[in-house]
């Protein structure tokens, strides 16, 4: 058998954790990767991985391996790399993952530009809020709002997201204007945003002269997708921040109607992140570069 694809699938069950998450992203049965596997064992005289019904754990002769294992792939590559192409011309398979907003509202609209300049990648985009384990779902690179919490990830800010709070007319009408963040509290109803990892609904903020007032109002619904949130707005079902980029259009339409204009709150920042262990190869690079230039001119952000 091969001894470098051995290796690689090794590599792969490692970060996904299972044999069958390897398999699917590899695109092997699930047989030939357990078979690698096991071929490298056998090579080496060594118990790599120990096997459960569930999960597949890293033995520390395993771990050993797979640290000079990864240097060595990440070798291999930079060679073939630089003996083609590649760097002028990326091509493959790049898995994705932003945001539902940013992927509906700038991302997906802008891709005919980055296919324009690189027609042989492939773009497995997934799409939504929750995040992701980037080693574990063999996600080469993702786009997300606000600040960085895994400092064990690689990041490149490429853009401050500026927020607004933003509430129907039909909504002010039943309820009224608030004066003060204070009043969102007491009197009106807020359209919350959760977290899909913890559950819990994440503060609005309200800065002005130096005050910082934070606060989670009453609601009576409460999501943890962009785009249903940006609707549960304009069906007015209660006060909220979000993106400007998003409320822009409604803004000018006069669906929405700007809520204590003379409150901001800080804006978030948005990087695009990758895992510090994977080769940042020609086509991620690629990506990345598209990227920070789209959002740079981007408007409302």
């Amino acid at each position: 058998m091969d001894q470098i694809q051995s290796m690689r699938v090794f590599a792969r069950v490692v970060e996904a954790g299972t044999f069958t998450k390897a398999a699917a992203s590899l695109d092997l049965p699930k047989g030939t990767v357990t078979k690698l596997v096991q071929h490298l064992e056998g090579r080496l005289k060594v118990k790599l991985l120990n096997r459960t019904t569930r999960r597949v754990t890293v033995t520390p002769d395993g771990a050993a391996y797979y640290e000079r294992t990864a240097r060595l792939l990440n070798d291999l590559d930079d060679i073939e790399a630089s003996m083609t192409n590649a760097q002028a011309n990326p091509s493959g398979r790049l898995r994705i993952d932003v945001g539902a907003s940013v992927a509906r509202l700038i991302v997906i609209p802008a891709l005919p530009s980055f296919y324009e300049r690189y027609p042989d990648i492939q773009l497995d985009l997934g799409v939504g809020d929750r995040p992701v384990n980037l080693i574990s779902d063999n996600v080469d690179c993702v786009i997300r709002g606000g600040d960085l919490l895994d400092q064990s990830l690689v990041a490149r800010r490429i853009a401050n997201l500026s927020l607004v709070t933003v509430a129907s007319p039909e909504y002010l009408k039943r309820h009224g204007e608030p004066a003060h963040p204070n009043e969102l509290e007491d009197g009106h109803i807020m359209v919350n945003f959760f977290s899909a990892v913890t559950g819990r609904s994440y503060p609005d903020i309200f800065v002005k002269d130096g005050e910082t007032i934070e606060l989670v109002g009453r609601h009576k619904v409460s999501v943890n997708d962009s785009n249903a949130h940006m609707a549960a707005v304009l069906a007015g079902l209660g006060v909220s921040q979000t993106a400007m980029f998003q409320a822009a259009p409604y803004l000018a339409s006069g669906e929405l109607v700007k809520v204590l204009p003379d409150w901001s709150r800080p804006p978030l920042p948005i990087h695009v992140v990758y895992p510090p262990n994977r080769h940042l190869s020609a086509k991620v690079r690629a990506f990345v570069d598209w990227a920070a230039d789209l959002f740079a001119k981007f408007p409302h952000l």
